[in-house]
């Protein structure tokens, strides 16, 4: 009998084992093929886009002619519109996470609010576009500015800074609160010396996939009236005389990188494509330098967080 319940043991052993194994060679082929998919779409791109990328490409406006065109416009706004999307996304969105998390009662109508900005996170991009055309162009006035563009991007990202900053906080330790509670400390103070913290390296992760969706986004902007032709730049902030700072470039007409792409390749000039690859590949490396930056930065928090 002892023989027999061994061997049934060894059995069941030997098929987990064999789950186990299938399981993790399902994953890795899965990687495997998302990563490949990736790299001769990145490699695509680099083969048609690097032979235009140069700093006249760069630095020239568009043309009717591919050969002189250029994206500087593109990515000026694109730096101006994200600038914008971060000062007004990220205070709103870690605030509301934290309220929601740590200050907020647990009843009814917080339950609503939670269940709304989880399925706000998951609307399609189109739709705050036809929100901000109403809100801010149609009610507020603000016009087809890259202050609109910035502001509709944020609502955009909003959900996702909430969502994250919620769950990052989730993995802060109850007994870190229990303990500044132990010696006298607010709420406040201890959700600011423990709490924030100790979940910033999660909140910095979902800023920055926050941020790196909004930067790559084309129809809200088309939604609201993105010029798909610019050949200007929108006043600089900083002036060389009183009062220094200016607010004259968030009202100027924008494009951004995305909207010059989406341009170029319904152009019939198959020259044009190959300026749309060099915008794209432009726009990976402003992407993938944020997240280079974001991934620094958590390393350097998470050296300081002790549980």
């Amino acid at each position: 009998m002892n023989d027999l319940r061994r061997a049934s043991d060894e059995q069941g052993i030997a098929r987990r084992i064999r789950a186990d194994l299938l399981f993790a060679a399902v994953g890795l082929s899965c990687l495997l093929l998302g990563v490949l998919t990736l790299s001769v779409l990145f490699l695509e791109m680099a083969v048609q886009g690097l032979p235009r990328l140069g700093i006249d490409f760069l630095s020239s406006f568009p043309s009717r002619h591919p050969g002189e065109a250029g994206i500087l416009p593109a990515w000026v706004g694109s730096l101006a519109v994200m600038l914008v999307t971060a000062a007004a996304a990220i205070p709103l969105g870690v605030g509301a996470g934290i309220y929601l998390e740590e200050y907020a009662p647990r009843n009814a109508l917080t339950t609503i609010i939670e269940i709304n900005v989880t399925n706000l996170a998951g609307v399609p991009s189109i739709i705050y576009g036809l929100t901000a055309l109403g809100m801010f162009i149609y009610q507020f006035g603000l016009g087809r500015s890259v202050l609109t563009a910035g502001l509709t991007l944020a609502l955009l990202i909003l959900p996702i800074i909430i969502v994250a900053t919620r769950e990052a906080i989730r993995t802060v330790p109850d007994a870190q609160r229990e303990a500044a509670y132990a010696c006298g400390a607010s709420t406040w103070q201890t959700t600011r010396d423990h709490v924030i913290p100790g979940a910033a390296p999660g909140i910095l992760t979902g800023i920055i996939i926050g941020l790196a969706r909004a930067i790559g986004e084309t129809a809200p902007l088309i939604a609201i009236g993105a010029v798909t032709f610019v050949a200007f730049l929108p006043d600089p902030p900083v002036l060389g005389e009183a009062p220094f700072l200016s607010a004259g470039w968030l009202h100027a007409p924008f494009t951004a990188l995305p909207v010059q792409m989406f341009n170029w390749t319904v152009r019939p000039d198959e020259a044009f494509r190959a300026n749309a690859a060099a915008a794209a590949f432009v726009l990976v490396l402003m992407t993938l330098a944020m997240n280079g930056l974001a991934i620094w930065l958590r390393q350097r928090m998470r050296r300081h967080v002790r549980w």
